[in-house]
């Protein structure tokens, strides 16, 4: 209990920070909309945040070895405030997703800073209680977030300015800490390829994963009001899907570790193609239905990621994990980049439909892959234990590494 009360200060750190760089998302696509941005404009603006993510997951651990903990802390969260104060300084769609690629740097350099200082404080004894919360602090706040649009007006500097101070407020708790900053880990090796070499399945697994979630999470906004949603109902529907996606997490992993995860990566593909295409066939349903079809979607797909990522780690030696973790988040991190735009362009083209249209082809061939995967491999005999991992920087695979171990 002592050591979750000193970690007080990084949760509520995290907390905040979810509250506004997770509120900005779906606040830019709700604005974007009020502005007459094009949908591919909007898309754009997703897939700038997760360039800035990506960036952000690799130059993190090496501005925190030059400059320690709290001022890299510090350094990111300032670029987050930056991004969302300038929103209203340049209403221009392009400038916008400048500001984005910042709110992207924040979180992940946030993440890494928050997941390395956890790391050097926990051990064998700890980890497993101090995860459990990080884990239901992460998503508390990404549910809170998907939750702030139900009170901030689009399109309002008033709107901005309270999320720019929220994640001004995150600087806090960590910054006047009375705990001693730990020594800085090294920053793992990016080897996209380590992943891909472990389990080809895993890593078009996570891409996957990232075309579901990411083209949801930025987009989704823009399908909720084209089919009727008001601004406070577009955020039950997006926090539907966090909520499905969270209630999903054990069931699946007690399938995960009891049989074959490549039937169990497969057969929640085969759920969400028929999410995705209940979901793009009924688009007159009353909100109800509209917001059970969110939280089945997100029920389907969100579990996909840690499916691929304890597969792969089936494959990889103990002394691999950290940098195995850290390629499995490259390729969520391409995924992601190109997702929103490529949904934006399409709904553009095609109509509202369209996104889960997209979703649905992407786990198609993802079924099509698992399927001959298993021709060609067989199941390990030994199997790590199922993660329910966090999407938040290269260096989590330092966290939970241990918890691993067959």
């Amino acid at each position: 209990m002592r050591l979750l009360i000193s970690f007080t200060a990084l949760f509520l750190s995290v907390i905040l920070l979810q509250l506004s760089t997770g509120g900005v998302g779906p606040l830019d696509a709700l604005s974007g909309l009020a502005l007459d941005f094009s949908k591919e404009q909007i898309g754009l603006l997703g897939s700038a945040h997760f360039l800035g993510f990506f960036l952000g997951c690799w130059w993190a651990p090496r501005l925190m070895g030059s400059v320690g903990h709290s001022r890299a802390f510090a350094a990111f969260t300032a670029t987050g405030a930056i991004g969302l104060l300038g929103h209203y300084l340049i209403i221009d769609a392009y400038a916008w997703a400048v500001m984005r690629v910042a709110s992207g740097l924040c979180v992940a350099g946030c993440y890494t800073v928050v997941e390395a200082w956890l790391q050097a404080k926990v051990n064998n004894e700890t980890r497993g209680r101090a995860m459990g919360v990080y884990r239901v602090v992460d998503m508390s706040g990404s549910l809170a977030a998907q939750m702030v649009i139900s009170v901030l007006e689009p399109a309002s500097y008033v709107s901005y300015n309270l999320l720019a101070l929220i994640c001004c407020a995150a600087l806090l708790p960590l910054t006047l800490t009375r705990s001693s900053q730990p020594e800085t880990p090294d920053a793992p090796r990016l080897r996209p390829m380590l992943a891909v070499s472990r389990s080809p399945l895993a890593a078009a697994g996570v891409v996957v994963a990232a075309l579901s979630s990411a083209s949801f999470r930025m987009v989704g906004p823009v399908y909720g009001q084209e089919v009727g949603l008001a601004t406070s109902q577009i955020a039950w529907f997006l926090a539907a899907f966090v909520l499905g996606g969270a209630l999903a997490q054990y069931p699946v992993g007690w399938l995960a570790d009891k049989f074959d995860r490549r039937h169990i990566l497969v057969w929640m593909s085969v759920a969400a193609v028929v999410s995705c295409g209940i979901t793009s066939y009924f688009t007159d349903l009353p909100t109800v239905g509209i917001m059970l079809t969110a939280g089945f979607f997100g029920l389907t797909t969100f579990p996909i990621f840690s499916i691929a990522a304890a597969h792969a780690h089936d494959f990889a030696d103990s002394h691999e994990r950290v940098e195995l973790s850290a390629a499995l988040m490259f390729w969520y991190a391409v995924g992601a980049i190109g997702s929103p735009l490529l949904a934006s362009r399409l709904m553009e083209a095609y109509g509202p439909p369209a996104l889960f249209i997209m979703i649905a082809v992407g786990h198609g061939l993802l079924i099509v892959f698992g399927l001959s995967r298993m021709l060609v491999r067989a199941a390990p005999e030994e199997r790590t234990t199922y993660i329910w991992s966090p999407r938040t920087s290269f260096t989590v695979g330092r966290l939970f590494g241990k918890s691993r171990e067959r």
